[in-house]
C-alpha cells in the first residue's frame, strides 16, 4: 500500500473498500477495493473523512484482506456451509442446511493467537437453521504476510474450524414412569413436552409406555423399546433419591455404559446419559428429571440437538457444563441466543 492524499489519487487502484456510515440511515461501502478513482469521486471521498488514502502497490509478500478473507474461509468452513460475498475485507460463514454446528475450539484459539486475523463463531453444540450465519472472519490490517497466512493453513491441516452435522431422523420411545400416573389417579403431562420437542427438530415419538415405580418392569420396557428398533430412549420422572424413584437402577441393569448421573445444570442436576450397546448399534438410554416437564429451558434442551445428530456425548462434555449451566429463568425466554449450556 502506498499512502498519498486524496487530492493526488486519481487514477490510481483502491486498495480497500470506502465505507460511510450515516446513523440510522446507512454503512455500506461507497467504493469498493479495485476501484480506479476519478476526479468526481474526490469529494465523495473527502465527504466521508477521506482526508488521504491507500493506493495498491503490488508485493508479491503480501496479502489483501480480501484475499485473506478467503483464506480463513477456507479453513473454516466445510460440508454444508457456504461464504457470503466478501464486504470490507469480512466473509461471512453461512448454514445451507439445519443441523448441529460443532467448533473445534483448539484449532479457533491457535489461528486467534497467531495476530492480525481473527474469525469469531457461534458457540459450539447449538442447532442452526439453513440460511444462519456461522462465523465471521478477517485479518486486522489492509495487508498481511503471505507467509502468516500459510502459518494458519499448516495449523489446521485437512481439518476445518466448523462442522455442521445434520439432524437425522430418529424413532424415539418415551417410558413414563410413575405409579400414580399408572394408576390413573394424575394426568400424564410429561409426554407431550417431549413430543413438542421431538416435533421441533422433526423426530416422533414411536413407543410409549407408562410404568410404576418398579425397576424391574421399566428395565423390560427400555430394552423391549430398543429390540422394536427405537432409536432414543427417554425414561421421564423417578430420577431423585427417594425410596421409589427406580429409574436410575432401571437404566442400570439393562446393560447401558453409564456416562453420568447427576450433570452440573438447573434446571436438570438430576440428569441422567447412558448408551445401550446392541450388534452395531448405540442407543442413547436418558432419565429425565421432573424440571423438564414444568421448567421452559433445562438440561434436555442442551443435550437433544446433540442426541438427534448422532453426536456422541462424552462425561467431560457434561461435566465443563457448570459455567454457564445455571438458567436464569428469564421472563423472555431467548433460548439459545443466550448463555444458558455455553461452556
Amino acid at each position: 500500500m502506498k499512502l498519498v492524499k486524496t487530492e493526488d489519487a486519481v487514477g490510481q487502484v483502491l486498495c480497500h473498500d470506502i465505507t460511510q456510515i450515516i446513523r440510522g440511515v446507512t454503512k455500506d461501502a461507497v467504493f469498493r477495493k479495485g476501484h480506479i478513482i476519478t476526479e468526481e469521486d474526490i469529494p465523495v471521498l473527502l465527504s466521508v473523512g477521506k482526508e488521504n488514502i491507500y493506493i495498491w502497490e503490488n508485493d508479491d509478500s503480501k496479502l489483501h484482506e480480501n484475499e485473506a478473507a478467503d483464506i480463513l474461509y477456507e479453513l473454516c468452513a466445510s460440508e454444508n456451509m457456504h461464504p457470503s460475498e466478501v464486504k470490507e475485507g469480512k466473509i461471512e460463514v453461512i448454514a445451507d442446511a439445519c443441523g448441529l454446528l460443532k467448533v473445534n475450539s483448539k484449532l479457533l484459539y491457535q489461528v486467534n493467537s497467531l495476530g492480525e486475523m481473527m474469525i469469531a463463531t457461534r458457540h459450539g453444540n447449538t442447532f442452526v437453521k439453513k440460511g444462519d450465519k456461522l462465523a465471521g472472519t478477517r485479518i486486522i490490517p489492509l495487508v498481511i504476510d503471505k507467509e502468516k497466512m500459510e502459518k494458519a493453513r499448516s495449523l489446521c491441516g485437512d481439518e476445518r474450524i466448523l462442522r455442521l452435522l445434520p439432524m437425522k431422523e430418529k424413532k424415539v420411545a418415551v417410558l413414563t414412569t410413575g405409579s400414580e400416573i399408572k394408576k390413573g389417579r394424575i394426568k400424564d403431562t410429561f409426554t407431550p413436552v417431549i413430543e413438542e420437542k421431538l416435533a421441533y427438530f422433526g423426530a416422533r415419538m414411536t413407543f410409549h409406555e407408562i410404568y410404576e415405580d418398579a425397576d424391574v418392569g421399566i428395565t423390560e420396557g427400555i430394552l423391549r423399546a430398543v429390540k422394536e428398533g427405537v432409536d432414543i430412549v427417554f425414561c421421564t420422572g423417578g430420577m431423585s433419591v427417594d425410596p421409589d424413584d427406580k429409574t436410575p437402577l432401571a437404566i442400570k441393569n439393562t446393560g447401558a455404559r453409564v456416562v453420568s448421573y447427576g450433570a452440573p445444570v438447573l434446571p436438570g442436576a438430576m440428569f441422567m446419559l447412558a448408551y445401550l450397546e446392541t450388534g452395531d448399534r448405540r442407543i442413547p438410554v436418558l432419565g429425565l428429571p421432573g424440571c423438564v416437564m414444568y421448567a421452559k429451558r433445562t438440561v434436555f434442551d442442551i443435550v437433544l440437538p446433540r442426541l438427534l445428530a448422532d453426536d456422541e456425548i462424552k462425561k467431560e462434555e457434561l461435566d465443563m457444563l457448570g459455567e454457564g449451566g445455571l438458567c436464569l429463568c428469564c421472563d423472555i425466554c431467548t433460548y439459545p441466543n443466550c448463555g444458558f449450556g455455553k461452556d
